[in-house]
């Protein structure tokens, strides 16, 4: 096993990891786990599964991720997790009544963030920062706070500080916007041709707003005013961009890179990623098989992504709250919203 983990997020098809995953793991040191629905069941299955990769690559705090943003994108609703609500839902409120928005988000952002701690989860891949307008794929949808920069970014602030006061990782996405994208970069590869000065004064606003966020995840996304060919996750032009234009400094990471807005084969695509400038590359399910090529396409985290990573987690608190007692108060605040 190489000291140095692999610049390298792996996935699993399972709720258990297997003997031939776990001794994958073990020689060839992923830098962390990503876990969806399929490896979810319930806390203790959860905590023995963050628990074994963890043995695995030798290192009792190698990130596990999931996603957990609230709203239909929450991987822990099995069991007896609580369901959190969407971010538009926030913005909804917030645009009744903006001080109280903010409160509920803020309070549902650290039982969320308590809640995966207490599992051993490191970050729910939260909060989305893209702008919503009446042409954006359906995979943005309710998980955005609105088509306004500055409102997303006062809101996005309540859910990276929520998290974070739980020692719980933020990760804002999709950088540098999805918004303006009209297909899923699931299934193809969206271009925006909006103008450098329009992306400029609004999608990239909300994340330059948060720059301070220690992490961010890049979009699959062409943005033909910078670069006409390639998603801005593979394209050394939109990383410059994302660092220096932006002034973004925290630790890259791709989307996934089985999303079809990506060509080429599945090590072809963690090169590619790396290759632009992403920190990590997010190989976020899989067969061991898909597991063993990811790995061996990748390669050791650098110095600089080591050093981003430290950082983050410098700034990591402690806060922990009654997750139900303040899911409970959440509720209490929409439902009283409502009634008024």
């Amino acid at each position: 096993m190489s000291s140095t983990p692999l610049a390298l997020f792996v996935g699993i098809p399972n709720p258990t990891l297997s003997d031939d995953e776990f001794a994958l793991f073990r020689e060839t040191n992923p830098f962390g786990l990503f876990v969806g629905r399929r490896n979810q069941r319930e806390p203790e299955q959860t905590r023995v599964l963050i628990e074994r990769f963890r043995e695995a690559v030798g290192r009792e705090d190698a990130p596990v991720f999931t996603d957990q943003e609230g709203g239909r994108v929450q991987h822990l609703d099995a069991g007896p997790w609580p369901l959190f609500r969407s971010f538009g839902e926030f913005a909804e409120l917030a645009r009744h009544d903006f001080a109280l928005g903010k409160k509920a988000l803020r309070l549902s952002s650290q039982a969320m963030g308590t809640m995966m701690s207490e599992l051993g989860l490191t970050s729910g891949c939260s909060p989305v920062l893209d702008l919503v307008f009446s042409t954006t794929s359906s995979v943005i949808g309710a998980r955005s706070f609105g088509a306004d920069p500055d409102f997303i970014a006062a809101l996005g602030r309540e859910v990276v500080d929520g998290l974070l006061e739980t020692g719980n990782m933020p990760v804002m996405k999709h950088i540098p916007g999805h918004g303006r994208a009209t297909l899923d970069s699931h299934k193809e590869r969206p271009v925006v041709d909006a103008s450098r000065e329009l992306l400029t004064s609004t999608d990239f606003k909300p994340f330059v707003a948060l720059r301070d966020t220690p992490w961010a995840m890049v979009a699959h996304v062409v943005y033909s005013a910078f670069d006409k060919e390639l998603p801005a996750s593979i394209s050394p032009v939109m990383h410059d961009v994302i660092r220096n234009n932006m002034g973004y400094d925290g630790v890259l990471v791709s989307d996934c890179i089985f999303m079809e807005s990506l060509r080429g084969t599945l090590p072809e695509r963690v090169r590619q990623v790396l290759d632009a400038g992403s920190d990590i590359a997010l190989h976020s399910h899989g067969t061991l098989a898909e597991s063993e090529a990811a790995a061996k396409a990748a390669r050791p985290l650098t110095e600089a992504a080591l050093k981003r990573i430290a950082a983050g987690k410098a700034r990591l608190g402690t806060l922990k709250v009654d997750v139900r007692q303040a899911h409970a108060e959440v509720e209490d605040i929409f439902n009283s919203a409502l009634v008024a």
